[in-house]
């Protein structure tokens, strides 16, 4: 179920990010808007890394094999760097054509260009919440660096029209202020591209960053008949999923068939009330206190 709803989130973003990418191409000619134009480029970068993402995804989730015995998870954590390269990509690109601009003398925008960004604005800032609430439904982290480059392009929209209003309220002379708007945005997508790159790199490396799955996975623990509690618990993610090693502590005197069961009954409980949990290996200890 969490492919399907990752799988259509990452669609919804394609065809949103190559509507918006045309339509701000052509307002930024016909508006003579270099700030919109900028924009435009960064959705049609957008295109080619939402396309990333479900890429991604579907090699995510294809099912483990003889050479992948814990799945193909890991291409989303490759498509998701792919993302934040094509992000730093495009703010070197808008960080480029504004400063050109700023040298360059030109006209200042038209007042309709207005009217675009607005419209651009709200649905790019909805477009974030949906797909970033898309990512914490299936754990999807390339999801979510798709969800933060929604965020960056409201974000150089919302300056562009800043830009843009100065440009055209404050008439000659500040023909551009809206290219001063789009390098700072440049820099401002910088910046949410190290938010997305930081807990990725994490994930990559198995950092421990899930202490509250950790907590459930100790309490659900204590609920199965035969444990009496536990000792390491490592939680890795991959992909949408996640794999545990955990260490149960159980009494010394029973028969490794008996240990053998409670293991089982732990994990097939883990895996009930937790379903984002794909495995757990149990290692079992005998309850050495007095």
């Amino acid at each position: 179920m969490n492919t399907k709803i990752a799988l259509r989130t990452s669609i919804f973003s394609i065809i949103g990010n190559f509507l918006l990418a045309c339509i701000k191409f052509v307002a930024g000619v016909l508006g003579n808007s270099y700030a919109l134009i900028a924009d435009a480029i960064e959705s049609s970068v957008d295109v080619f890394s939402s396309i990333l993402v479900w890429v991604g995804l579907k090699y995510s989730t294809k099912p483990p094999d003889e050479n992948h015995p814990y799945g193909h998870g890991r291409y989303e954590i490759f498509s998701t760097f792919l993302v934040i390269g094509f992000l730093l990509v495009s703010a070197t690109i808008i960080a480029y054509q504004s400063i050109q601009n700023i040298r360059t003398p030109h006209e200042g925008p038209k007042v309709f260009t207005l009217y675009v960004l607005t419209a651009i604005i709200l649905f790019k800032e909805f477009s974030y919440r949906y797909v970033i609430r898309k990512s914490e439904e299936t754990n999807s982290s390339s999801l979510k660096a798709d969800a933060w480059h929604h965020r960056s392009d409201a974000i150089t929209s919302l300056l562009a029209f800043v830009g843009i209003s100065i440009a055209i309220f404050m008439g000659e002379g500040y023909e551009s202020a809206d290219d001063w708007a789009a390098l700072i945005a440049s820099g401002i997508i910088v910046f949410n591209a190290y938010r997305i790159f930081r807990p990725v790199l994490g994930e990559i490396s198995d950092e421990q960053l899930y202490g509250e799955m950790i907590e459930s996975i100790r309490q659900i623990a204590l609920t199965v008949p035969g444990v009496i509690d536990t000792e390491k618990c490592h939680v890795r993610k991959m992909g949408m999923t996640f794999y545990v090693d955990l260490h149960m502590i159980v009494s010394g005197e029973i028969s490794v068939r008996e240990g053998h069961k409670i293991a089982h009954d732990l994990k097939d409980e883990i895996q009930r009330q937790l379903s984002e949990i794909a495995d757990v290996l149990v290692h079992t200890e005998p309850d050495n206190r007095s």
